[in-house]
């Protein structure tokens, strides 16, 4: 059973959110918390140098991302472990394990008995959704495709019969290949 994170004195990773362009999105709690923390965890440091400069804050910043995201979570949990330092996770933009790195973080620090508390704010799935006029009611969150066009319309066909609003993320260059390949397996929705 998990416990509430606020209530026990175990060692706790925050996952924050950050803005999706506008850097005046960032919430107050957000830069308490970075501003409390010991080490900032991040997707790139040169985009989030880019964030703490623009509040003026500074804080050791450490690189995980997609190609070293274990072995940089297990030495982040030892150093929480040995030295009891206080931990930020941050992706580029947006909620950190949605589409980004930090999901193995997480579950490695649940596995070491180290709590998990979340920073709310931007997230472009939801922004696009409720801006778009379509129905919110029920929607499918996918994320990204695979690279690979037969692999990715592979994967399309298992959601043909879906009818809620469906939520893809794609990189800009490869935006044109992937509507294409939507209308193509989708049609006309």
């Amino acid at each position: 059973m998990r416990s509430q994170n606020f209530v026990d004195n175990k060692p706790l990773i925050y996952l924050v959110s950050t803005p999706i362009g506008n850097l005046s999105e960032f919430s107050p709690r957000a830069i308490e918390v970075i501003t409390d923390c010991d080490l900032i965890a991040c997707e790139d440091t040169r985009n989030t140098a880019k964030l703490l400069s623009f509040f003026n804050l500074s804080k050791p910043l450490v690189s995980l991302r997609e190609h070293n995201e274990v072995s940089e979570s297990l030495n982040i949990i030892k150093q929480i472990q040995e030295r009891g330092i206080k931990v930020v996770y941050v992706s580029d933009a947006g909620y950190p394990c949605i589409s980004d790195p930090g999901a193995k973080l997480v579950s490695l620090a649940l596995q070491q008995g180290i709590n998990i508390a979340t920073i709310s704010g931007p997230n472009a799935g939801l922004n696009a959704l409720v801006a778009s006029g379509l129905d919110c009611t029920h929607y499918y969150f996918h994320g990204f495709l695979p690279a690979k066009e037969g692999v990715a319309k592979n994967e399309l066909m298992e959601l043909i019969k879906r009818k809620e609003t469906m939520i893809f993320y794609e990189a800009p260059h490869r935006i044109n290949k992937t509507i294409k390949l939507l209308l193509d397996v989708f049609g006309n929705r």
